[in-house]
């Protein structure tokens, strides 16, 4: 963890945890995607008061990448413009075509380590990349989209479980994310919990994070509107209206 001052209203807290938020930035989405249009959606979500930031790096076409060269451009641009925030990444498979070992080889070449990375379940080579990530000192979110995955995460080495509720209606999202939060009492896992949902899950799990005192997450990533409907402007819009209605009561 870096101990420079961080711009804005969230100062680290020294031991990695999300307290509140974090901000996904950009995901699958076309913007932001250079290292200087992630830096700077960086800094205005983390004055909007984002503890951590999530990305996609992408290749000089403008894909998806876990190329060495690619992670590290995004993770020190934003580190620089940042200090103090921790960076994390998506090693979704589908960036290496499905392919889970190459995958891994680059993933093992990086040189500029990210502070987390997040892993979903659900993918080939799950356990191993977890593993492999570790050894290099870096953080691992496990992505849990099902109840059924969390038998998986027995004994391995997480930084935290990311409840991730996708192609859900509204109506049935906290019942979704209830389930999965049910099956890991019932594992009997007491590591840090981050709740958040994707498009029409999005907004009612902010709330429903805030009631259960887990953080979250918001950005461009999970939703490109405000709860009114209307378009977000960016990832500082879309935190400085998530924390109120992760703070209700």
């Amino acid at each position: 963890m870096r101990s420079a001052t961080v711009p804005g209203s969230y100062q680290p807290t020294g031991d990695g945890a999300i307290r509140r938020i974090k901000a996904c930035l950009n995901g699958g989405r076309p913007f932001p995607a250079s290292p200087a249009d992630l830096a700077a959606e960086a800094v205005a979500a983390v004055k909007a008061g984002a503890e951590a930031v999530h990305v996609h790096p992408r290749d000089a076409a403008g894909a998806e990448s876990l190329a060495a060269a690619d992670i590290g451009a995004a993770v020190t641009a934003i580190r620089a413009a940042c200090p103090g925030i921790r960076v994390g990444v998506s090693t979704g498979v589908w960036m290496t075509g499905g392919d889970a070992h190459r995958r891994a080889a680059l993933v093992a070449s990086w040189r500029e380590m990210p502070d987390f990375a997040s892993v979903n379940v659900s993918e080939p080579g799950f356990t191993d990349l977890v593993r492999l990530l570790a050894s290099q000192g870096v953080g691992v979110e496990a992505g849990v989209w099902h109840p059924d995955e969390v038998d998986a995460l027995r004994r391995l080495p997480l930084e935290r479980v990311l409840i991730e509720v996708l192609d859900t209606p509204a109506d049935r999202a906290v019942p979704a994310a209830d389930a999965i939060l049910a099956r890991l009492d019932a594992a009997g896992y007491r590591g840090e919990r981050l709740l958040h949902g994707e498009e029409e899950a999005c907004w009612p799990l902010i709330t429903h994070a805030g009631h259960l005192g887990l953080p979250t997450r918001i950005g461009l990533e999970d939703t490109l509107t405000l709860p009114d409907g209307s378009p977000a402007p960016g990832n500082a819009a879309l935190v400085e209206h998530a924390l109120p209605r992760w703070r209700t009561p």
